[in-house]
This record gives structure tokens, C-alpha cells and sequence, in this order.
């Protein structure tokens, strides 16, 4: 099949290609709900009569559920599938911004944005369901596009909710615009179930063969992944102590999280052992095993490139208007083009993936972002604003290439497991947000910069350690036996 063949293909609204642009637009819809208080924080905070300091708590409890809602959504699209996850998420996307929108006092519009946070989740589900319907040859570029065109989502709230907001007027305003974005949430769950199936016909949807915790195929892989569990009950504990540092939570209910956090690490530990006692009394056929290491790799790499790309989003504006003087409406266009890029350079990196290969894409795609955080750490006002602003872009171009580069060979490492693992990994990319924002609380951007092009270059030299999809995967069928699937 020609290339033009497959671009034309990808245009089309019928077939795979039209569960590829419904999955795209499922993941469009939660973002543009699960960002649409960001630009209208001014409002709410005028209308609710709220302090800087309970604003700043909005933001960081919008992100602090999202880590575990990642490694339970891709657990839930493994055993019922995506049809139905995707839909239930959207359901429960529309009734939580419903109940964001009615708050009518802190503590409510708190809780509200704290389980908003599980709407981040969804973007699992498509990574899983897209590997259903795309042969391998094919999935780093359908990956991209769904990652890139969902993530627009967070861009359109930002550019339509101020300007429904004040259409609908009064201090109620932002409420009827949120409000909108749920009604938009609700609506399309019935188009996604009713258009949306979780394999072509013929296909069977391979399941975990067990429940609780993500099954390995080797003790030293059981030890690798409770290692790597880690850093993710550690990001909650740093969204904690920043929460306590603004004086909203107590030291004695900052210290009971901080032990309920080490209480899940455990209980998390002990599940992940009882899924795969086995290992430690019989040996994984080695037709029917993979490597964690694949699953490590990737999450290091989409820690430094989506976590780089939300922390650099959230200063770049503030960036921009402090080095070059200039207005905010216009540092804040510069800032929000970091983010645009994605709908370019995720599916550009999925093409250079399938074109080139999934281990040098990746490590070529990280030493460019390193390349581009390096010079972005040299900016200062003495730069042309213009040279600045591609220095910026290309950087971004780089970062989301890699970042779709990632998604590109997830979905080839193990089929039933493709919605955990996707789950992982991109609970590492909010690790790393909060790893690099914490960071800019203590440093210059430039520091921040460098830091960032340092973290990048190691993602890459942990890339060269990636083994290349390559063959078949094995997969139990209902009946037992074995079925073989290409994955190059």
C-alpha cells in the first residue's frame, strides 16, 4: 500500500479510520473539560471571592489525582474494554463538571477539581483502543494523531470559555461556559458508543488473565516494577508537602497522608506480588514472556518529554512577558504555541517511528529536545524575539515527536496488558510535571532549562538500552491456545 494511500486512509471517516477520529475526539472532550477552569480562574476567583493562595490550591489538586487514575483507567480498559471505559468516562467527565460548576463555596469546588483530576485518565483508553484497529506499520502515526489532536483540547478551552463566559454575563457567567463543556461531554458518550466498537469483526480482544496489579513475566521484572512504582506514590507525597508549604493543610493531616501514601505503596506491593506469585514457583514460558525494561525505558522517556512539555507550558507565558517587556495577551500566545506544535509533531513522530524504526526515532527524537532546552536556556533579551519564538517551537516540535514516539511502541510490548502499561507510562509524564515545576520553584528558567535538557539526556541514553519491536507477540486465545501478532 502506497503512502498516499495511507495518508488518504487516514482522512477517511469510515473503518479503522473512523474509530481513530471518534477515540481522538473522546480524548479532545475530557481535556477540554478537565482544563476548563484555567482560563477562567480570574472569574471564579472574583465571583467566589477566593485568595491567590486557595487559586494556586485549584491548580495543583487538578493534577494530584491523575497519577493513580492513569494505572486504574488502564487496568479497567484491559479487563471491559474501551468502549465501554471511554464511555463511562465521559459520563462521569459531564456529572463531575456539572458539580464544578453548581460549587458554591471552596471546600466543594476543591473536591470538584480534585476528582476532576481522574478525567486525565482517558487519554489511556484511546492508546489501547487505537492498537485494536492499526496494524503495526501503521500505529506510531495513528498514535500521534490521536495524541496530538486530543490534546487540543486544553488549547480550545482556553481560546472559547472566557469569550462563552462572558456572552452568558454576570458573576454566573463562568459557570453556564463549564456547564457547556460538560453538556458537550455528555452528549458525545452516546455518539462514541454508538459508533465505536473494540475490535474489527473477527478479532478477538485479548484480557489480563488476572486482576490487581500488572502481570510480569520474570522475578527480576517483579522487582523492577515495584521499584518503578515508586516515584509515583513519591510525586503524590511532593503535591502534598507543596499543599502543606501554602498552609491549606495542617503538618498533622500532611503527616497522615504522607502515611496513607506509604500505607498504598505497601497494599499496591502486596497485590502486585499476588498477581504474579506464580513466578516465584514456576518459570514463564518463554513464548508467552516480555521484558519490563521495555515499560521502564518509555516511562523514563515520557517523564522528560510530556512531563517537560506541561511544566514549560504553565511559565512560558510568564517567560516571555518578564525577558522581552512584552504585552500579556501576547506572551501568552507565544506560550500556548508549545502546546499547539503537539498537533504537528505527535503524529510526526508516530510517522518517523513506523518510517525509521522505534529505537532510533526515539533516542534521535531526545537528543534534539536535549539540543533545544539547551539553547532555550541561553534565551535572554538580547536575542531577536523572533529567533527566540522558533528556538521555542523547534523544541516543542522535538518534545512531542519523542513524546509520540513513546505511545508508537507501548501498544507492541504485550497486548492484553497494553492499557496498563500505557498507564504507566503516562502516569510518569505527571511525575515528571511535578518533578520540573517543583524544580522552577527554586530556580532560574534558565536553570530550569538546562535541568530539563540534562533529564532528556539521560531519557535518551536510556533509549539506546531499548530493544527494537521486532517479530510476533504471543497472546492466549479464549479457547487456549496460542495466537502469534506481528508487531513490526
Amino acid at each position: 500500500m502506497s503512502e498516499s494511500t495511507l495518508r488518504s486512509n487516514f482522512l477517511s471517516f469510515s473503518g479503522r479510520a473512523k474509530v481513530l477520529h471518534m477515540t481522538w475526539m473522546a480524548f479532545f472532550v475530557t481535556f477540554l473539560v478537565w482544563f476548563s477552569h484555567a482560563p477562567l480562574l480570574s472569574m471564579i476567583q472574583e465571583s467566589m471571592g477566593l485568595t491567590d493562595q486557595q487559586i494556586k490550591t485549584l491548580l495543583i489538586l487538578n493534577v494530584a489525582l491523575t497519577i493513580p487514575a492513569r494505572i486504574v483507567t488502564g487496568m479497567l480498559v484491559d479487563s471491559y474494554g474501551p468502549r465501554r471505559t471511554y464511555t463511562l468516562m465521559l459520563l462521569a467527565t459531564a456529572v463531575l463538571c456539572f458539580f464544578f460548576a453548581s460549587a458554591t463555596s471552596f471546600e466543594v469546588l476543591a473536591l470538584a477539581r480534585f476528582l476532576l483530576g481522574f478525567v486525565g485518565a482517558g487519554f489511556v483508553i484511546g492508546i489501547r483502543l487505537i492498537s485494536e484497529w492499526y496494524p503495526a506499520k501503521q500505529l506510531g502515526l495513528a498514535e500521534g494523531i490521536y495524541k496530538g489532536m486530543g490534546n487540543v483540547g486544553s488549547a480550545v478551552a482556553a481560546v472559547t470559555l472566557p469569550t462563552l463566559a462572558l456572552y452568558f454575563g454576570g458573576e454566573d457567567g463562568w459557570r453556564y461556559a463549564t456547564a457547556c463543556t460538560g453538556v458537550v461531554a455528555l452528549v458525545f458518550a452516546g455518539f462514541f458508543y454508538r459508533a465505536v466498537r473494540d475490535t474489527p469483526a473477527g478479532s478477538t480482544y485479548f484480557k489480563p488473565n488476572k486482576s490487581g496489579g500488572l502481570e510480569l513475566t520474570s522475578t527480576r521484572d517483579f522487582f523492577f516494577c515495584v521499584l518503578m512504582n515508586i516515584p509515583m506514590f513519591g510525586a503524590l507525597a511532593v503535591l502534598n508537602w507543596k499543599v502543606s508549604m501554602l498552609g491549606i493543610v495542617s503538618d498533622m493531616v500532611a503527616m497522615i497522608i504522607y502515611a496513607l501514601l506509604i500505607g498504598l505503596y505497601l497494599f499496591q506491593t502486596y497485590h502486585l506480588y499476588k498477581v504474579n506469585e506464580e513466578l516465584f514457583v514456576k518459570p514463564v514460558d518463554e513464548i508467552m514472556q516480555y521484558k519490563f525494561k521495555q515499560v521502564a525505558i518509555l516511562s523514563v522517556a515520557y517523564a522528560v518529554t510530556f512531563g517537560a512539555e506541561l511544566a514549560v507550558v504553565s511559565m512560558l507565558p510568564l517567560f516571555f512577558k518578564d525577558v522581552f517587556l512584552i504585552p500579556v495577551a501576547l506572551a501568552g500566545l507565544f506560550g500556548a504555541s508549545f502546546a499547539v506544535i503537539d498537533v504537528f509533531s505527535c503524529p510526526s513522530g508516530g510517522f518517523i517511528s513506523d518510517k525509521f524504526g522505534r529505537k532510533t526515532s526515539l533516542v534521535v527524537l531526545l537528543c534534539g529536545a536535549t539540543v533545544g532546552f539547551f539553547l532555550m536556556s541561553l534565551i535572554t533579551a538580547d536575542w531577536p524575539i523572533a529567533l527566540a519564538v522558533a528556538t521555542m517551537m523547534l523544541c516543542s516540535f522535538f518534545i512531542g515527536s519523542a513524546a509520540g514516539c513513546v505511545f508508537a511502541v507501548v501498544p507492541l510490548i504485550k497486548r492484553r496488558l497494553t492499557g496498563q502499561i500505557a498507564g504507566m507510562v503516562g502516569a510518569y509524564g505527571n511525575i515528571g510535571a511535578v518533578i520540573f515545576l517543583t524544580v522552577f520553584s527554586f530556580v532560574s528558567p534558565s536553570v530550569f532549562f538546562l535541568t530539563i535538557a540534562g533529564c532528556i539526556a539521560f531519557a535518551a541514553l536510556c533509549a539506546m538500552f531499548l530493544d527494537e519491536p521486532q517479530g510476533t507477540m504471543a497472546e492466549i486465545m479464549p479457547d487456549g491456545s496460542v495466537q502469534l501478532i506481528e508487531v513490526h
